[in-house]
């Protein structure tokens, strides 16, 4: 589509915000019967519609379909499909390491070689998460959450951390008996606080 074209679309979107599209597509049932549900989900228009759209905006300039993308905050690592049988096991066709600095395309082989070691470091990461909030000694949760319920949950407890950090002092540090800021107790460099003092003043 051109820049021109492009504009006029989207100014039409603003004229006309309520304007629908009819669409039509002819597919294998089986496929089909997987399809509907996921275009259903895409074509929503709220919340939902939005995140699952954006989900997947990286498919449309991609060049081959992506297998699993692992996140970084600065760099991300894409893994590409479709995967290749290859003597009993299966490999990616490729990959994409994009960091600062840094786009670089993976063979067949290096891509499966990170891939494996991303998936180990997530495995590990978990692991530590797991242990340090003592998750194996509480009874296991269903996967299935009641969406009405647990989503009023999540806002309250996002409106709760929304109010704490708003009213802490902009520095981090703790109040003092006078009610200004204080030190850390560990006295470590930077304006975080050791884990006592995010328990508050009295964790002795």
């Amino acid at each position: 589509m051109t820049i021109f074209h492009h504009a006029l679309d989207r100014l039409a979107d603003f004229l006309w915000t309520g304007r629908t599209v009819t669409m039509h597509f002819r597919a294998d049932y089986r496929i089909a019967r997987f399809a509907l549900p996921l275009i259903q989900r895409l074509l929503t228009n709220d919340e939902d519609g939005e995140t699952y759209r954006c989900s997947i905006a990286q498919w449309t300039i991609n060049e081959r379909p992506t297998l699993h993308i692992h996140r970084g905050v600065i760099s991300n690592l894409r893994i590409d499909g479709p995967l290749q049988n290859a003597g009993g096991t299966y490999l990616p066709l490729g990959g994409l390491i994009e960091a600062q600095h840094v786009t670089a395309h993976l063979d067949p082989i290096d891509a499966d070689r990170l891939d494996r070691r991303m998936q180990k470091a997530i495995d590990r990461t978990l692991h530590d998460w797991i242990v340090e909030h003592g998750l194996y000694d509480q009874p296991r949760q269903c996967r299935e959450i009641d969406r009405h319920e647990a989503d009023r949950e999540a806002r309250a407890v996002i409106a709760r951390w929304v109010a704490d950090h708003s009213a802490k002092p902009a520095t981090g540090a703790m109040p003092d008996a006078s009610g200004q800021p204080g030190e850390c107790c560990s006295h470590e460099p930077g304006d975080g606080l050791c884990e006592a003092c995010r328990k508050g003043p009295d964790h002795g």
